[in-house]
């Protein structure tokens, strides 16, 4: 197992329920270990993950998937 971290910027404005529900559909996805938030800064999710497993590709799509335009952040 190698656990990387990717930090993706969500253009949208999320509310906590949005943010919650995001990192629940992110925590799907076989490989990440956690999704989160970064506190004071509700449009910068940091993703740490398998890269054995996942990729950043993988996590942007299925952010995009759940309704948001997204890009990853020093890719």
């Amino acid at each position: 197992m190698n656990i990387s971290d990717v930090m993706i910027h969500i253009n949208e404005s999320l509310d906590e329920e949005a943010r919650a529900a995001l990192e629940n559909a992110l925590q799907m996805v076989e490989g990440v270990v956690s999704p989160r938030f970064n506190a004071g800064k509700a449009h910068l999710l940091m993703v740490a993950y398998d890269t054995d497993t996942t990729s950043t590709a993988v996590l942007l799509e299925k952010t995009r998937a759940e309704g948001y335009r997204a890009q990853l952040v020093g890719m």
